[in-house]
């Protein structure tokens, strides 16, 4: 039997995945290893998208590191900057006008519906299904149309600003709106459809990239891809904030822990999201026409953190101020940084090669949002983020 498992040992063999790949837009780095067309093993190396964030938000106002924020990743800009508004307000002791709570809330909504059919076509398009990443992505343009009409853009909406928004929602466009949001919901019925029925879909995703909920757990991963092991957790209900607590809606989950479920609890999620925008945009009405909580933007010594639930999952936003206009420490956790590094090794192993496309896009993996750094002095334990004085001393002791 040893002589067996070392001759199989020596027919594998790593197969690197990027980090520049067709399969992923952005940078990210696989080995992978396989026995046969098996894979046995996955390191995850990350890291190759580092823009130096957190360092960035330390050296700019409070204002300033709005923009910051909301450009961590396009498709989730909108939780980004809200945020990192709501970690400033904790610090501040603020509450912000109701108004600017539904505008706060419509806008994440949008975003995660333009997420969730951004991911369904993702998943098609990997899954063979051109017409099908079509259709998705083209029902998405009516969730970017509804987000120019609320901020001007459709990427980053630039809506949130410390104490509140810096846009109101014209009460002519709400029926327009509504009726979008009735499309998209009979769309999304489609989609649900076409993910649970397809032949072809149910053959490459059922059984696939299993995750049990134990694992999950312990690994303690986040968003729809815990929902989809039965971890039955949404910081919008756990830990209410915006609107949340105040509207009627259900958190997705299912037991199966496969890719099959991992779609399935995403598109269930768009009904979700639809109703919460429809309560949303039946009630502004009643609000008062106040956006904004006049405050200081310099922050008195304290510490600030946000817990939100992005598209992908947990969001964590966490500041140290110095009764300055500027972080003394910035530092974020995004959901890819728990889901990646520590679902894909589970999940890859012992399935086939060619499997692997559709498993690692059912995580949604993001990795302009997962790379952090921070550098660790050993001998004195100074630890900070990148930093080119901090470097060049480092360098000059070492003698590099």
């Amino acid at each position: 039997m040893a002589k067996d498992n070392e001759r199989r040992e020596k027919l594998c063999y790593t197969l690197p995945l990027g980090p520049q790949h067709p399969m992923y837009v952005e940078a990210e780095n696989l080995m992978v290893r396989v026995d046969g067309e098996t894979i046995t093993g996955v390191e995850v190396n990350i890291g190759y998208m580092h823009r130096g964030i957190e360092e960035l938000m330390q050296r700019k106002n409070y204002l300033q590191g709005i923009f910051l924020a909301e450009r961590i990743c396009g498709i989730c800009s909108g939780i980004h900057s809200v945020t990192y508004c709501e970690a400033v307000e904790n610090a501040l002791g603020i509450e912000i006008p109701e108004r600017a709570k539904y505008i706060r809330t419509i806008t994440l909504e949008l975003e995660r519906l333009h997420s969730h059919f951004l991911f369904l076509g993702v998943m098609a398009y990997e899954l063979g299904l051109d017409t099908g990443f079509m259709y998705t992505w083209r029902d998405r343009e009516h969730v970017m149309d509804m987000l120019e009409t609320l901020s001007g853009n459709r990427v980053n909406y630039g809506i949130p600003t410390i104490g509140g928004v810096r846009r109101d929602l014209p009460a002519g466009e709400i029926p327009g709106m509504l009726k979008r949001l009735e499309h998209l919901r009979k769309r999304a019925e489609h989609y649900v459809i076409l993910f649970s029925s397809d032949a072809l879909v149910r053959k490459r995703t059922l059984g696939k990239g299993n995750l049990p909920k134990g694992k999950a757990n312990s690994h303690s991963i986040v968003g729809p891809v815990a929902r989809a092991s039965g971890v039955n957790t949404d910081i919008r209900r756990d830990l209410p904030y915006l609107l949340y607590d105040e509207l009627e809606w259900n958190v997705v989950t299912r037991m199966e822990g496969d890719v099959q479920a991992r779609v399935m609890v995403k598109a269930y999620e768009i009904f979700e999201s639809i109703s919460i925008l429809k309560q949303c945009l039946n009630r502004i009405s009643r609000t008062t026409p106040e956006l904004k909580t006049k405050t200081s933007l310099f922050v008195k010594e304290n510490e600030g953190m946000s817990i939100t639930e992005a598209p992908r999952g947990e969001l964590v936003y966490y500041l140290v101020s110095n009764g300055t206009d500027r972080p003394e420490r910035m530092r974020i956790r995004t959901p890819t940084f728990t889901n990646v590094p520590s679902a894909l090794p589970i999940i890859l192993k012992g399935e086939q090669l060619a499997d692997l496309p559709v498993i690692v896009g059912s995580v949604d993996p993001c990795f302009s949002c997962c790379d952090r750094v921070t550098i660790v002095d050993e001998r004195t334990g100074e630890s900070r983020g990148v930093d080119e004085a901090f470097l060049r001393k480092l360098g000059e002791e070492n003698g590099d």
